[in-house]
C-alpha cells in the first residue's frame, strides 16, 4: 500500500510539472525572440534561438523525463521546477550571446521567477537551467558562427565595385544542428540565362517586383511589405500558434519550439552554402545589365535588397523547415488558425488556414518584394522541407 501511495505521489508531481503554466515555455519564447530580434543580422538572431529553445528542451526534459537528451546530459533533482528551469535556460543563453542586452534579459528574468515560491524547488529549477544552457552554449561554441568575412568581390584591376561587403559569407560553413554537413541539401545550380525558366522568372519580377509596378495588386504588395520582416520575431508567433493550441502541455512544447529553432537555423546554414557557392545575380543587378529592350535602367525592387547572393531564397527555406516541422506535429488532425504579426507592416496581422497557405505565401511575397526568382523561391521552399522533416526525425522522441 505504501509503495501504491508512493506511486500516486509521484504521478501527481509529474502532472503537475508537465501540466501547470503549460506556456511557460511559448512565454518565455516571446521575450526571448524579442531579444534576439535587437541583433542587427538575421543568421546571429535565428542561432541565438536555436541555443535557447535547445537548452530550454535540455532543462525541461531533465526534469519531466517525458524525451530524452538531446546534447546535454543534465541530471535533475527530484521536485525541481519546470517554470524556473526554463526561466533560467533562457536567460543563461541570451546573456551569453546578447550581452548588451542584460537590462531585459535580467528584467524578463525577474518577472518570470517571482511568481514562484522561494525554496529547493525553485533553486533547483535554475541549477538546472543553467547547467543545460551552459551545455548547449559549449557545444557550439565552436560551430562556425565567428569568421573573418574574407568575400572577394568579383572585378577586373581598376574597376570600381560597391564597397560594402555581403552578409555571412561564412554562414554555409558553421556546423549545423541536425544535418550531417552544410551541403547535404544543396541544390542543382540555378538555370541557364538561355532557358525558358530564366525568360519565364526574370518578366515575372520585373513586372511585379518593382517599386513603381502597376500590375502588382493591393494584395500582393500587403504580403510583400509583410514579409520584408525576417526571422526571428515574425516566425515564432506561427509556432506559437500551434503550441498554444488547447491539450498541449509543456513538455512538447519545449520540443516543438527545440525542432522548429534547430530546422530554421540548419535552413540558413544550407541556404548560405548555396548561395556561395553559386553567387547568382538578384534581380536589380539582372533588370539594369540585361541587353536590349529588355533592361530597364532605372528599375528598383520594392524593398532593399538583402547583401548577399540571390539563389535560393533563404526566407523560403526558413518557412519551408518550419512548415515541415509544424506540419509533423499536427499530423492528421486540426490545424489551429495561424497567424503572425509584421514590423514592417506596420505592426499588421496574417493569418493562414493551412500550413501550406503560410509557406506558399512567403515564397510569392519574395517576388513581389523585387529580390528573388520564381525558381529560386520553388527550390528553396523544397529545400526547407527536407532540412525541416530531418529535424523532426533527429530530435529523440518521447520516451514515455
Amino acid at each position: 500500500m505504501k509503495n501504491l501511495v508512493i506511486g500516486f505521489v509521484a504521478a501527481a508531481m509529474l502532472a503537475g510539472a508537465l501540466c501547470a503554466d503549460a506556456d511557460v515555455v511559448t512565454d518565455a519564447n516571446t521575450r526571448a525572440a524579442e531579444i534576439a530580434a535587437k541583433h542587427p543580422a538575421t543568421p546571429p538572431a535565428v542561432r541565438t534561438m536555436a541555443i535557447v529553445q535547445v537548452s530550454v528542451f535540455e532543462a525541461v526534459s531533465a526534469i519531466t523525463g517525458r524525451y530524452p537528451a538531446f546534447r546535454a546530459k543534465v541530471t535533475a533533482p527530484p521536485g525541481a521546477s519546470v517554470e524556473a528551469a526554463v526561466a533560467s535556460a533562457t536567460r543563461t543563453a541570451l546573456l551569453k550571446l546578447m550581452p548588451a542586452q542584460q537590462a531585459a534579459i535580467d528584467a524578463d528574468y525577474q518577472a518570470a521567477l517571482k511568481p514562484l515560491a522561494d525554496g529547493r524547488a525553485k533553486s533547483d529549477g535554475i541549477a538546472v537551467g543553467e547547467q543545460a544552457a551552459a551545455a548547449i552554449l559549449a557545444s557550439c561554441a565552436d560551430d562556425g558562427s565567428v569568421a573573418p568575412n574574407t568575400y572577394q568581390p568579383h572585378t577586373t584591376a581598376g574597376v570600381y565595385v560597391p564597397t560594402m561587403f555581403p552578409a555571412v559569407p561564412h554562414w554555409g560553413k558553421r556546423k549545423p544542428w541536425v544535418m550531417a554537413s552544410a551541403d547535404q541539401f544543396r541544390p542543382g545550380p540555378p538555370p541557364s540565362l538561355t532557358s525558358e525558366t530564366w525568360k519565364r522568372d526574370y518578366a515575372e519580377i520585373k513586372a511585379l517586383g518593382g517599386k513603381n509596378s502597376t500590375q502588382r495588386t493591393a494584395e500582393q504588395t500587403a504580403i510583400a511589405q509583410f514579409w520584408e520582416a525576417t526571422a526571428p520575431v515574425v516566425y515564432w508567433p506561427v509556432v506559437r500558434s500551434v503550441a498554444n493550441a488547447p491539450g498541449r502541455d509543456v513538455a512538447d512544447n519545449a520540443r516543438l519550439l527545440a525542432v522548429a529553432a534547430m530546422a530554421m537555423d540548419d535552413g540558413l546554414i544550407a541556404v548560405f552554402d548555396a548561395k556561395y557557392a553559386y553567387n547568382f545575380w538578384r534581380p536589380v543587378t539582372a533588370i539594369r545589365n540585361a541587353d536590349g529592350d529588355a533592361r530597364d535602367p532605372g528599375w528598383t525592387p520594392f524593398i532593399d535588397t538583402p547583401m548577399h547572393p540571390e539563389y535560393p531564397c533563404a526566407h523560403c527555406i526558413v518557412s519551408a523547415s518550419l512548415g515541415a516541422v509544424l506540419s509533423a506535429e499536427l499530423g492528421t488532425g486540426p490545424v489551429p488558425k495561424l497567424s503572425s504579426t509584421s514590423y514592417t507592416a506596420g505592426g499588421a496581422v496574417r493569418t493562414w488556414g493551412s500550413v501550406g497557405d503560410f509557406v506558399q505565401e512567403v515564397a510569392v511575397a519574395r517576388i513581389y518584394d523585387g529580390v528573388h526568382y520564381r525558381n529560386s523561391s520553388e527550390v528553396g521552399t523544397a529545400m526547407g522541407k527536407a532540412v525541416g522533416e530531418l529535424a523532426v526525425k533527429r530530435l529523440p522522441k518521447a520516451t514515455r
